[in-house]
């Protein structure tokens, strides 16, 4: 399935009249080329058992990871069950059972440690934000001047996961931060503008800071830290979350904040709360006191 066919432009058009995201697709189109590729023949004359010889091999020979395994199963079923209209029970069988991991959370101290460890104000007050409003990384980069309501003291996180938009609050500290930041720059749109070539002012820049380079800056910062643990930019989003559980902030409204569709992702944050867990050591030893030791 190369770039031009008309089968391929059929999928992303399915794609796209469903809502996916521009990085979902890529990654379930991709999916349906690397089949192609394995077999040397167009997707569309693929048969089921040759289907499921190959998710054999991903599992058994390439031994990809559970993340790029559901992507590849997503991306087929997609392309089997929707652009070409078949029914194939193996696209069910071969989903792999569900795994929950905990995310890595940093301590209040640990993200302002990590924050002051950044030296271009860029990525400081970028990651700043993420952390502050809870937000996914290509949610903080490409926010604009008309998204930030000073008044009511809230941001508008346009376009997120699923095409999503919502309000999330935005505290004073980071309002300010915001202001003096874009006072440095006042590009006419983008809070955090891309370096334009040839030392031209960030007023000219045409597009956002690349998240590529946060992901960068940041990975910088959690080495001059100290901090050990496997965090991503991702991880300031999951310490937010867990943060406003603590403080008391009702698991609704950090559902709302954080986007979530369904509550019960959100109830994953209730495991990592040192409250919620000290409650529950403490429940326990009352229980066990009973007995007779």
């Amino acid at each position: 399935m190369t770039p031009s066919t008309p089968l391929r432009q059929r999928m992303i058009e399915d794609l796209q009249l469903q809502g996916y995201a521009a990085k979902t697709q890529d990654g379930y189109v991709c999916a349906v080329k690397q089949l192609a590729a394995y077999y040397h023949k167009s997707p569309d004359v693929i048969s089921e058992e040759e289907l499921r010889q190959y998710f054999l091999y991903l599992k058994n020979d390439k031994r990809v990871s559970a993340s790029t395994y559901t992507v590849v199963l997503c991306g087929l079923k997609f392309f089997y069950e929707q652009t070409l209209q078949r029914e194939w029970a193996l696209l069910d069988v071969v989903r792999p059972a569900p795994e929950q991991k905990l995310p890595v959370v940093l301590s209040i101290a640990e993200v302002s440690r990590l924050l002051a460890c950044l030296r271009q104000p860029r990525y400081q007050v970028c990651l700043s934000t993420i952390y502050a409003c809870g937000l996914r990384l290509h949610e903080g980069v490409q926010l604009q001047v008309p998204d930030i309501d000073g008044e009511r003291r809230l941001l508008h996180v346009r376009h997120g996961k699923g095409g999503w938009d919502r309000y999330v609050p935005l505290p004073d500290p980071c309002l300010e931060q915001l202001r003096h930041y874009w006072r440095s720059h006042r590009h006419a749109l983008w809070l955090f503008p891309a370096l334009p070539r040839h030392g031209a002012p960030l007023s000219t820049a045409t597009g956002p800071l690349a998240m590529r380079g946060v992901q960068h800056a940041f990975q910088a910062a959690l080495q001059a830290s100290g901090i050990q643990k496997p965090a991503t930019v991702h991880t300031l989003r999951h310490s937010y979350a867990t943060h406003l559980l603590e403080a008391g902030v009702d698991l609704r409204v950090i559902q709302a904040y954080l986007g979530h569709r369904s509550p019960q992702t959100t109830a994953l944050y209730t495991h990592l709360t040192q409250p919620t867990e000290q409650r529950a050591i403490e429940a326990i030893n009352r229980v066990m006191a009973e007995l007779s030791w």
